[in-house]
């Protein structure tokens, strides 16, 4: 079961939405995890995905793997913070409130 509302790994923005993640290289596939509390108590998104931590390549990785699960285009995907750390945070542009519904639906889908 998903977290609850106020353990969102994502919160509405002007611009759409900011999203945490937690981002795992160089492992055996792409796959986008569940949510998951840090010691703080602050929500992220766990994902993985095989290409290497260099020039970008795991950044870019994740975004694909973002847009193809969620029906965004990449255009629209934007590592904000933490380019070159395994915490994230993504800005995905566009209608907030929709983006919102459309997370927390893939997130329910697969939160079992």
């Amino acid at each position: 079961m998903p977290p609850p509302a106020a353990a969102q790994p994502f919160e509405l923005v002007p611009e759409g939405l900011r999203l945490r993640v937690r981002l795992t290289p160089n492992a055996s596939r792409d796959a986008i995890g569940s949510v998951a509390l840090d010691a703080e108590e602050v929500a992220w998104l766990t994902a993985t995905v095989t290409a290497a931590p260099e020039n970008g390549r795991a950044n870019k990785a994740l975004i694909k793997l973002l847009s193809k699960s969620w029906k965004v285009p990449k255009s629209s995907i934007e590592v904000k913070y933490g380019a070159t750390q395994r915490r994230k945070t993504l800005l995905i542009a566009g209608d907030g409130p929709d983006l919102a519904a459309k997370l927390n639906d893939w997130l329910n889908e697969t939160g079992d």
